[in-house]
């Protein structure tokens, strides 16, 4: 093959390649400002107040399962990562200033198909965990999911952490540990 024959194709890629990386360039930052205002409109129902805004705080505690931690009027939304049965599951809890979980959200999560992805789906499950204080324990209040124990006991985890920052609890206290 001659090779002023592949002058032409190889121009074109490159000029569609130039093309598309400078689309993405531009279009990147107002993806990232749609991605924010969803997040937060997500995060504005998970607290009763029903917050427009929130703001990041820096989280140096001692829970390793404590992400991050977004302050609102009314209370914080706390996003914790706890292990699931296949592999980590990452929430998003509503907790009150008074310390009362008054939402939660599975945000990411690799649980199985029918057992454990039921952790982001069922609602009955979910509501359990409404108004508890970092004293919620798969078996007393809260029912765990069918052939889900340890999906619900990490969701139980991840749920108690939060609420323990909010509340103060001390992470020796056991809020934030394990049961099993």
């Amino acid at each position: 093959m001659n090779a002023k024959n592949l002058i032409a194709p190889v121009a074109a890629l490159a000029i569609a390649a130039a093309v598309l990386l400078g689309a993405s360039a531009l279009l990147r930052p107002m993806a990232e400002e749609r991605e924010a205002a969803a997040h937060g409109e997500i995060m504005g129902y998970m607290l009763p107040t029903r917050p427009a805004a929130f703001t990041e705080e820096p989280y140096d505690g001692e829970d390793e399962s404590i992400r991050r931690v977004f302050k609102a009027e009314g209370g914080y939304v706390v996003e914790v990562e706890a292990a699931g049965y296949a592999g980590p599951m990452v929430l998003w809890v509503g907790v009150t200033s008074e310390g009362r979980v008054s939402g939660v959200t599975v945000r990411d999560h690799r649980e199985t198909f029918g057992l454990g992805r039921g952790a982001q789906t069922d609602a009955s499950f979910l509501l359990q965990f409404l108004g508890t204080a970092g004293e919620a324990a798969v078996g007393d209040d809260i029912d765990a999911l069918t052939g889900a124990t340890v999906t619900s006991k990490a969701v139980t985890r991840a749920v108690n952490s939060a609420a323990a920052f909010v509340t103060g609890a001390d992470i020796s206290s056991g809020a934030t540990e394990w049961e099993g």
